[in-house]
Protein backbone atom coordinates (compact mmCIF):
# COMPACT_ATOMS: atom_id res chain seq x y z
CA UNK A 1 0.00 0.00 0.00
CA UNK A 2 1.68 3.33 -1.02
CA UNK A 3 1.26 6.74 0.45
CA UNK A 4 0.91 9.13 -2.21
CA UNK A 5 -0.09 12.69 -2.86
CA UNK A 6 -2.55 12.74 -4.96
CA UNK A 7 -3.54 15.00 -8.50
CA UNK A 8 -5.91 17.71 -8.54
CA UNK A 9 -9.11 17.06 -10.35
CA UNK A 10 -9.81 18.77 -13.15
CA UNK A 11 -12.61 21.70 -13.03
CA UNK A 12 -15.80 20.73 -14.48
CA UNK A 13 -19.13 22.64 -14.96
CA UNK A 14 -21.67 22.34 -12.99
CA UNK A 15 -23.64 24.77 -14.80
CA UNK A 16 -27.71 23.73 -14.38
CA UNK A 17 -29.41 21.81 -17.55
CA UNK A 18 -32.35 20.45 -19.04
CA UNK A 19 -31.41 16.50 -18.53
CA UNK A 20 -30.97 14.49 -21.83
CA UNK A 21 -29.05 11.11 -21.78
CA UNK A 22 -25.92 10.33 -21.62
CA UNK A 23 -23.78 9.90 -25.15
CA UNK A 24 -22.66 6.41 -26.14
CA UNK A 25 -19.11 7.46 -25.41
CA UNK A 26 -19.39 6.93 -21.89
CA UNK A 27 -16.39 4.90 -20.59
CA UNK A 28 -16.72 4.64 -16.91
CA UNK A 29 -19.55 4.66 -14.20
CA UNK A 30 -18.84 6.35 -11.20
CA UNK A 31 -21.66 5.67 -8.60
CA UNK A 32 -21.60 6.84 -4.59
CA UNK A 33 -23.49 4.12 -2.30
CA UNK A 34 -25.52 5.50 0.24
CA UNK A 35 -28.79 6.93 -0.84
CA UNK A 36 -27.73 6.80 -4.46
CA UNK A 37 -26.91 3.12 -5.49
CA UNK A 38 -28.01 1.58 -2.23
CA UNK A 39 -31.59 1.56 -1.25
CA UNK A 40 -32.84 3.03 2.01
CA UNK A 41 -32.34 -0.23 3.87
CA UNK A 42 -28.67 -0.48 2.30
CA UNK A 43 -29.21 -3.11 -0.32
CA UNK A 44 -28.90 -3.62 -3.82
CA UNK A 45 -32.02 -4.14 -5.76
CA UNK A 46 -31.78 -6.82 -8.53
CA UNK A 47 -32.69 -4.33 -10.85
CA UNK A 48 -29.51 -2.46 -9.89
CA UNK A 49 -27.69 -5.82 -9.91
CA UNK A 50 -28.32 -6.26 -13.47
CA UNK A 51 -27.74 -2.95 -14.77
CA UNK A 52 -24.31 -2.87 -13.40
CA UNK A 53 -23.74 -6.34 -14.79
CA UNK A 54 -24.81 -4.82 -18.35
CA UNK A 55 -22.87 -2.32 -18.01
CA UNK A 56 -20.05 -4.36 -17.22
CA UNK A 57 -20.79 -6.52 -20.11
CA UNK A 58 -21.30 -3.61 -22.65
CA UNK A 59 -17.32 -2.68 -21.46
CA UNK A 60 -18.18 0.11 -19.46
CA UNK A 61 -16.06 0.36 -16.14
CA UNK A 62 -17.94 1.13 -12.65
CA UNK A 63 -16.26 2.33 -10.06
CA UNK A 64 -17.92 2.78 -6.65
CA UNK A 65 -16.94 5.98 -5.11
CA UNK A 66 -18.21 6.08 -1.25
CA UNK A 67 -17.53 7.62 2.00
CA UNK A 68 -17.72 4.29 3.54
CA UNK A 69 -14.58 3.02 4.82
CA UNK A 70 -13.52 -0.77 3.23
CA UNK A 71 -14.81 -2.81 6.22
CA UNK A 72 -18.14 -1.67 4.89
CA UNK A 73 -17.68 -2.95 1.37
CA UNK A 74 -19.42 -6.47 1.83
CA UNK A 75 -22.67 -4.82 0.27
CA UNK A 76 -21.63 -4.69 -2.63
CA UNK A 77 -18.30 -6.27 -3.12
CA UNK A 78 -19.91 -9.38 -5.29
CA UNK A 79 -21.17 -7.05 -8.09
CA UNK A 80 -18.14 -5.75 -9.62
CA UNK A 81 -16.77 -8.00 -12.23
CA UNK A 82 -14.24 -6.35 -14.39
CA UNK A 83 -11.35 -4.52 -12.11
CA UNK A 84 -12.44 -4.68 -8.82
CA UNK A 85 -11.57 -1.69 -7.52
CA UNK A 86 -13.82 0.62 -5.31
CA UNK A 87 -12.98 4.09 -3.85
CA UNK A 88 -13.28 4.54 -0.16
CA UNK A 89 -13.32 6.66 2.67
CA UNK A 90 -14.40 9.85 0.17
CA UNK A 91 -11.20 9.05 -2.04
CA UNK A 92 -8.78 8.65 0.78
CA UNK A 93 -8.10 5.02 -0.19
CA UNK A 94 -8.52 2.61 -3.05
CA UNK A 95 -9.63 -0.56 -2.42
CA UNK A 96 -9.56 -4.39 -3.65
CA UNK A 97 -12.97 -6.16 -3.44
CA UNK A 98 -11.67 -9.25 -4.14
CA UNK A 99 -8.98 -9.70 -2.18
CA UNK A 100 -9.99 -6.93 0.62
CA UNK A 101 -6.75 -5.30 0.46
CA UNK A 102 -6.12 -1.61 0.45
CA UNK A 103 -4.29 -0.97 -3.13
CA UNK A 104 -3.38 3.00 -2.16
CA UNK A 105 -4.11 5.47 0.18
CA UNK A 106 -3.96 9.19 0.43
CA UNK A 107 -3.69 9.99 4.56
CA UNK A 108 -4.56 12.93 6.67
CA UNK A 109 -1.36 13.75 8.18
CA UNK A 110 -1.59 13.70 11.96
CA UNK A 111 -0.95 17.19 12.34
CA UNK A 112 -3.47 18.39 10.22
CA UNK A 113 -6.12 16.29 12.26
CA UNK A 114 -5.23 17.81 15.56
CA UNK A 115 -5.18 21.16 14.25
CA UNK A 116 -8.53 20.34 12.67
CA UNK A 117 -9.89 19.42 16.31
CA UNK A 118 -8.28 21.86 18.21
CA UNK A 119 -9.78 24.64 15.52
CA UNK A 120 -13.35 23.06 16.24
CA UNK A 121 -13.23 22.27 19.60
CA UNK A 122 -13.03 26.47 19.95
CA UNK A 123 -15.26 27.18 17.12
CA UNK A 124 -18.10 24.83 18.09
CA UNK A 125 -18.11 23.40 21.40
CA UNK A 126 -19.80 20.27 22.50
CA UNK A 127 -17.49 18.80 19.12
CA UNK A 128 -16.21 15.07 20.10
CA UNK A 129 -13.94 13.05 17.46
CA UNK A 130 -13.29 9.35 16.23
CA UNK A 131 -10.43 8.49 13.84
CA UNK A 132 -10.65 6.03 10.69
CA UNK A 133 -7.57 4.19 9.44
CA UNK A 134 -7.39 1.24 7.96
CA UNK A 135 -7.54 -1.45 10.34
CA UNK A 136 -10.54 0.25 12.58
CA UNK A 137 -12.19 3.02 14.01
CA UNK A 138 -11.94 4.53 17.68
CA UNK A 139 -13.13 7.36 19.56
CA UNK A 140 -13.96 9.92 22.25
CA UNK A 141 -16.20 9.42 25.14
CA UNK A 142 -18.31 11.94 23.89
CA UNK A 143 -18.67 10.57 20.34
CA UNK A 144 -21.78 8.89 20.84
CA UNK A 145 -24.11 7.06 19.42
CA UNK A 146 -20.63 5.13 18.47
CA UNK A 147 -20.35 2.93 15.03
CA UNK A 148 -21.31 -0.62 16.05
CA UNK A 149 -17.20 -1.58 15.11
CA UNK A 150 -15.36 0.74 16.66
CA UNK A 151 -12.68 -1.08 18.82
CA UNK A 152 -10.59 -0.48 21.45
CA UNK A 153 -10.81 1.73 24.66
CA UNK A 154 -12.16 5.22 24.21
CA UNK A 155 -9.84 7.91 23.90
CA UNK A 156 -9.10 11.78 23.82
CA UNK A 157 -8.65 12.23 20.04
CA UNK A 158 -4.72 13.74 20.66
CA UNK A 159 -3.97 10.14 21.90
CA UNK A 160 -6.32 8.31 19.23
CA UNK A 161 -4.27 10.34 16.85
CA UNK A 162 -0.79 9.30 18.65
CA UNK A 163 -1.09 5.83 18.52
CA UNK A 164 -1.17 2.95 16.08
CA UNK A 165 1.21 5.57 13.80
CA UNK A 166 1.70 2.61 11.47
CA UNK A 167 -2.04 2.91 10.10
CA UNK A 168 -2.13 6.13 8.47
CA UNK A 169 -5.13 8.42 9.63
CA UNK A 170 -7.95 7.76 6.23
CA UNK A 171 -10.63 10.10 8.36
CA UNK A 172 -10.76 12.14 11.25
CA UNK A 173 -14.72 12.11 11.76
CA UNK A 174 -16.67 15.66 13.76
CA UNK A 175 -19.38 15.04 15.58
CA UNK A 176 -21.96 17.40 16.84
CA UNK A 177 -25.17 16.43 19.74
CA UNK A 178 -27.63 19.08 18.62
CA UNK A 179 -26.05 21.57 15.33
CA UNK A 180 -27.83 21.57 12.22
CA UNK A 181 -25.72 19.53 10.04
CA UNK A 182 -25.12 22.29 7.31
CA UNK A 183 -24.62 25.05 9.80
CA UNK A 184 -22.08 22.30 11.44
CA UNK A 185 -19.94 21.96 7.75
CA UNK A 186 -20.33 25.61 7.52
CA UNK A 187 -18.76 26.67 10.64
CA UNK A 188 -16.20 23.43 10.49
CA UNK A 189 -14.82 25.24 6.83
CA UNK A 190 -14.23 28.59 8.44
CA UNK A 191 -12.36 27.52 11.27
CA UNK A 192 -10.26 24.81 9.96
CA UNK A 193 -10.85 24.52 5.98
CA UNK A 194 -7.35 25.07 5.62
CA UNK A 195 -6.04 22.03 7.24
CA UNK A 196 -7.93 19.65 5.48
CA UNK A 197 -10.60 18.50 2.54
CA UNK A 198 -14.00 18.87 5.47
CA UNK A 199 -17.62 17.89 3.77
CA UNK A 200 -20.50 15.71 5.24
CA UNK A 201 -22.51 12.44 3.99
CA UNK A 202 -24.84 12.07 6.96
CA UNK A 203 -27.90 13.39 7.32
CA UNK A 204 -26.83 13.94 11.44
CA UNK A 205 -24.08 16.74 12.12
CA UNK A 206 -21.32 13.94 10.87
CA UNK A 207 -18.50 15.77 9.28
CA UNK A 208 -15.80 13.91 7.73
CA UNK A 209 -12.13 15.47 7.06
CA UNK A 210 -9.76 14.28 4.54
CA UNK A 211 -6.34 15.58 3.62
CA UNK A 212 -5.69 18.57 1.66
CA UNK A 213 -6.49 18.32 -1.87
CA UNK A 214 -7.64 14.47 -1.42
CA UNK A 215 -11.67 14.15 -2.22
CA UNK A 216 -13.76 11.44 -4.58
CA UNK A 217 -12.77 13.64 -7.65
CA UNK A 218 -9.02 13.40 -7.22
CA UNK A 219 -9.11 9.53 -6.62
CA UNK A 220 -11.65 9.43 -9.01
CA UNK A 221 -9.27 11.33 -11.68
CA UNK A 222 -6.00 9.39 -10.88
CA UNK A 223 -7.99 5.81 -11.59
CA UNK A 224 -9.25 7.36 -14.90
CA UNK A 225 -6.11 8.68 -16.18
CA UNK A 226 -4.67 5.33 -15.01
CA UNK A 227 -6.87 3.63 -17.70
CA UNK A 228 -6.84 6.30 -20.20
CA UNK A 229 -10.34 7.49 -19.40
CA UNK A 230 -10.94 11.34 -20.22
CA UNK A 231 -13.69 13.02 -17.49
CA UNK A 232 -15.62 13.42 -20.51
CA UNK A 233 -15.78 9.85 -20.76
CA UNK A 234 -17.63 9.72 -17.30
CA UNK A 235 -20.62 9.59 -15.67
CA UNK A 236 -20.94 10.11 -12.19
CA UNK A 237 -24.44 10.31 -9.49
CA UNK A 238 -24.46 11.13 -5.75
CA UNK A 239 -26.53 12.77 -3.62
CA UNK A 240 -24.42 14.44 -0.79
CA UNK A 241 -21.88 17.11 -0.34
CA UNK A 242 -19.31 14.98 -0.06
CA UNK A 243 -20.03 14.05 -3.90
CA UNK A 244 -19.97 17.63 -5.17
CA UNK A 245 -16.44 17.60 -6.31
CA UNK A 246 -16.92 14.53 -8.31
CA UNK A 247 -20.23 15.73 -9.95
CA UNK A 248 -18.42 18.82 -11.00
CA UNK A 249 -15.48 16.79 -12.32
CA UNK A 250 -17.63 13.92 -14.21
CA UNK A 251 -18.29 15.18 -17.86
CA UNK A 252 -22.01 14.06 -17.10
CA UNK A 253 -23.60 13.70 -13.72
CA UNK A 254 -26.50 13.09 -11.76
CA UNK A 255 -28.23 13.53 -8.50
CA UNK A 256 -30.84 11.51 -7.41
CA UNK A 257 -33.85 12.88 -6.99
CA UNK A 258 -33.61 12.61 -3.01
CA UNK A 259 -30.45 14.31 -3.03
CA UNK A 260 -29.61 16.79 -0.59
CA UNK A 261 -30.42 20.70 -2.07
CA UNK A 262 -27.21 21.95 -2.97
CA UNK A 263 -26.27 18.66 -4.84
CA UNK A 264 -29.86 18.77 -6.65
CA UNK A 265 -29.02 22.74 -7.32
CA UNK A 266 -25.14 22.12 -8.95
CA UNK A 267 -26.02 18.81 -10.59
CA UNK A 268 -26.76 19.15 -14.79
CA UNK A 269 -28.73 16.03 -14.55
CA UNK A 270 -30.97 14.37 -12.15
CA UNK A 271 -32.06 10.63 -11.48
CA UNK A 272 -35.15 9.03 -9.97
CA UNK A 273 -34.51 8.51 -6.09
CA UNK A 274 -32.59 5.48 -4.80
CA UNK A 275 -35.83 4.04 -3.75
CA UNK A 276 -36.33 4.12 -7.37
CA UNK A 277 -33.30 2.89 -8.81
CA UNK A 278 -32.13 5.86 -10.40
CA UNK A 279 -29.10 5.01 -10.76
CA UNK A 280 -30.09 1.63 -12.52
CA UNK A 281 -32.83 3.09 -14.93
CA UNK A 282 -29.97 5.90 -16.11
CA UNK A 283 -27.14 2.78 -16.49
CA UNK A 284 -29.91 1.08 -18.75
CA UNK A 285 -30.18 4.29 -21.08
CA UNK A 286 -26.43 4.66 -21.37
CA UNK A 287 -25.66 0.77 -22.35
CA UNK A 288 -28.87 0.79 -24.30
CA UNK A 289 -27.64 4.33 -26.44
CA UNK A 290 -24.12 1.73 -26.68
CA UNK A 291 -25.20 -0.48 -28.22
CA UNK A 292 -27.30 1.07 -30.32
Amino acid sequence: MGHVTPPSAPSGSSTPSSPRLPVPATRLIATDLDGTLLRDDKTVSQRTVDALAAAEAAGIDVFFVTGRPARWMGVVAAHLAGHGLAIVANGAAVYDLRSGVLVESFPLPEADALAVAVALREAVPGTSFAVERPDGFRHEEGYLPAEPDGRGDRAPVERLLAEDREQPVLKLLAKHPSLDPDEFLAAALEAAGRHGEITRSSESALLEVSGAGVSKATTLAKCCAERGVTAAEVVAFGDMPNDLAMLGWAGTSYAVANAHPDVLAATPHHARSNEEDGVARVIESIVAARLT
